[in-house]
């Protein structure tokens, strides 16, 4: 541990990535002005983040080791939700539309309502299990890693999460879509049904994400297939797992109606232009001298 400890003085790839996601955010919010709620408070947020970032780089010691492994947690967290509110304040153009004809030029239908014939209680509740546990399957590659105390493998797995799930918030800033749960609502002739699970966690969900616009590209899609990626450092039997798990969230967010197809597409592209361009960036963006992952 003190080996580790050691190096501590410097900003990681993951530190030089959330960094200049605060600058983006932050010319967001100035352009957005008195239309985005609590500009003031945000800027300074933005400042104060920052600063810790920095300043964490520049101390040493376990507690400032922890954080600087583990803050992007947070910050992608808490991004997420500041994304929401800079959407509605700079962006009036909204996609869903535009995505919506995308689906039904390529299928002559839309997925979510034709899919309504093989919709069944069982599958539902199923499917909704699947797209709950999202967060936990991603976020459980690097904590194994870093219970294994593989601090290498953890950071490089981070960072290619942290990225992924940031690339994805450009994406709902560029192309802000709520999803068919909204525009389609009126031509399904069912709603979904389910056991009070179903209910429950959905409710859930969209007390957590009923005024978000994160549907462009499919950030389930894009973070599973990384996790899924990540993965075979730990197994094959893991990585198998993984896989069944990717195939079955990308059929979940369509089924449940939170995404288009074409989302789902976005999510897979994306995530294929990450795993092959992030070991690049990460070694690019990595201290000199400091050990780099290439997975």
């Amino acid at each position: 541990m003190a080996e580790v400890l050691s190096t501590d003085r410097r900003l990681w790839a993951v530190d030089k990535v959330c960094l200049a996601y605060l600058a983006f955010t932050t010319v967001l919010v100035i352009l957005g002005g008195s239309r985005v709620p609590l500009a003031q408070l945000l800027l300074a947020a933005h400042v104060a983040a920052a600063l810790l970032i920095v300043l964490a780089a520049g101390s040493s010691g376990r507690a400032s080791w922890l954080f600087r492994n583990w803050y992007p947690l947070v910050f992608v967290s808490l991004s997420f939700r500041e994304m929401a509110l800079l959407i509605e304040a700079v962006r009036t153009w909204r996609a869903d539309q535009w995505l919506a004809d995308l689906d039904f030029a390529f299928w002559h239908a839309h997925p979510t309502v034709w899919l309504e014939r093989i919709q069944g209680p069982l599958l539902t509740d199923t499917l909704q299990v699947v797209y709950t546990l999202f967060i936990p399957v991603v976020l459980a590659v690097p904590v194994i890693l870093w219970w294994q105390r593989r601090y290498d493998d953890f950071r490089a797995v981070a960072f290619l999460i942290a990225l992924g799930y940031l690339v994805s918030y450009i994406g709902y800033f560029i192309v802000p879509a709520r999803g068919p749960r909204v525009l389609l609502a009126a031509l399904q002739h069912a709603p979904l049904e389910g056991g009070w699970l179903f209910h429950l966690q959905q409710a859930t969900l969209d007390q957590l994400e009923s005024k978000h616009f994160d549907c462009f590209p499919s950030g389930h899609t894009e973070l599973t297939i990384l996790a899924w990626w990540s993965a075979r450092l730990i197994s094959r039997r893991l990585f198998a797992a993984y896989g069944v798990y990717t195939v079955c969230i990308m059929f979940a967010t369509v089924y449940l109606r939170y995404h288009y197809s074409v989302d789902v597409l976005a999510g897979v592209v994306t995530a294929l232009v990450l795993i092959l361009a992030a070991p690049s960036l990460y070694r690019a963006l990595s201290p000199k001298g400091e050990t780099r992952g290439s997975h």
